[in-house]
């Protein structure tokens, strides 16, 4: 086994999945990261006293056959399979997602001007779409567009609808019919229309199980912080004095922390990367001497008085991810640097979740937790705002210019999971083997 000259930076999801591909083709390839273990954004951790949480609110919903199997492996085949659930909190309501088609036991006068809004909305013919708020609008009319998706918008994304292209939509946002809305408002669940239905989870060590089988796949230098790359003399210098060479180079690093980096690069490719907005996440760990009985994998809130966006329940993914006759929840909230920084520590934010906590009925009283934690995310998720394609298109021309393959959801900058971050990885090292594509199933 040689590792022939190929550096990959970053040791999440899509830095192994370069990695696997590069040792299944006989290299073991340099991998660097500048934290002190590998995992990147897919790492778990123990809490201690019993407790393991993740770096954020991960599940996996891979339906190709091929990476679903290798993950499976990771785990020596000990994960946990069920059916997706996941529900919405609005102002003391609880009704299961999409909201759209479950507006059931909500108030009557709001149920009745979602439905006006949503026919008189259909009956549009041409719709002008510019941006994300305007899509709401044509989709949905302004009583449903402006309850929920756009207050969740502010508090996910920490911009205004407005301010976000439509690119990153896909199958994430259900368009219900009429047929399906009006029996939503009637009927108590009566569809599940949902774009994801399975989902997996690792039995034990928490997400990061999915990725450990794959670590051996690649020569890990950790505690190895990038300071430099020069292209001419295809060099990488790392903080702690090290440097390597390299001829062939894969990269998952966020795209405005890679671009500064390269030595000589264009004044407009990296004012381009400086434009890239994404998140900060504070993720608040909560254990409690009790388990949690709700249905979810995990729910979404909508009142902006409460400051999580999203909660995941720990024990409803894996039981071994609590001790037993415990509970445990994972709250995220959301900020950025262009258009909502954090400033508050990460204590006050853990009194705030718990207080949104308690508000909407998942935790009794403050003696019910036996656990508080939180820690703090520099990269949460991508901004779609309006700057982003051309800033992207900039960047990533400039990295095909000069042959540096880029992989990952900060690699990419785009709105992938876990499975697809992976995939991205092995379309990185393909294309610096210069192998053809596969053909997925």
């Amino acid at each position: 086994m040689r590792d022939n000259g190929y550096v990959i930076l970053g040791s999440g999801m899509a830095g192994f999945g370069a990695a696997n591909t590069l040792f299944e083709n006989g290299i073991r390839a340099k991998l660097y990261d500048k934290r002190s273990r590998p995992g990147g954004l897919t790492s778990s951790f123990g809490s201690g006293d019993g407790f393991v949480f993740d770096e954020g609110v991960h599940i996996s919903f891979a339906k190709n056959t091929r990476v679903k199997e290798l993950f499976a492996r990771s785990t020596n085949q000990q994960f946990e399979t069920g059916n997706v659930y996941c529900n919405n909190y609005w102002q003391g309501y609880w009704i299961k997602h999409p909201a759209q088609v479950n507006l059931h036991g909500l108030p009557t006068d709001l149920v009745v001007n979602c439905i006006k809004d949503f026919i008189e909305a259909r009956q549009q013919p041409n719709p002008e779409i510019r941006n994300y708020e305007d899509w709401l609008m044509a989709a949905f009319g302004p009583t449903f567009a402006n309850t929920f998706p756009m207050v969740y918008t502010k508090k996910y994304h920490t911009t205004e609808a407005a301010n976000m292209s439509t690119d990153w939509l896909g199958p994430r946002l259900y368009r219900p019919n009429l047929d399906e809305v009006l029996r939503g408002a009637l009927e108590h669940e009566p569809l599940d229309v949902f774009y994801v239905s399975e989902f997996r989870y690792p039995t034990e060590g928490g997400f990061e199980s999915f990725i450990k089988g794959f670590y051996d796949k690649a020569q890990v230098f950790c505690d190895h912080e990038l300071v430099g790359i020069d292209l001419k003399d295809r060099k990488l210098s790392f903080r702690n004095g090290t440097t390597t060479t390299f001829e062939k180079l894969i990269s998952s690093l966020p795209l405005p922390v890679l671009i500064p980096l390269i030595t000589d690069a264009p004044r407009e490719v990296r004012e381009a990367a400086a434009r890239l907005a994404c998140t900060q996440v504070v993720v608040v760990n909560v254990g409690l001497n009790r388990p949690i009985e709700t249905k979810p994998q995990w729910s979404y809130f909508y009142d902006e008085d409460i400051p999580f966006a999203r909660v995941s329940y720990r024990g409803n993914l894996s039981p071994k991810t609590v001790p037993e006759g415990c509970g445990g929840m994972q709250a995220e909230i959301y900020f950025s640097e262009k258009y909502r920084p954090l400033t508050e520590s990460r204590d006050e934010w853990i009194e705030r979740a718990i207080d949104g906590l308690i508000k909407c009925g998942l935790i009794g009283s403050r003696r019910e937790i036996i656990h508080q934690s939180a820690i703090t995310l520099p990269f949460g998720n991508i901004i779609f705002d309006l700057e982003r394609k051309a800033a992207v298109d900039t960047v990533h021309g400039y990295l095909d210019e000069v042959g540096i393959h880029y992989c990952g959801r900060f690699g990419q900058w785009g709105y992938i999971w876990t499975d697809a971050a992976f995939m991205s990885g092995e379309r990185a090292a393909r294309a610096a083997l210069g192998v053809k594509e596969l053909e997925e199933a």
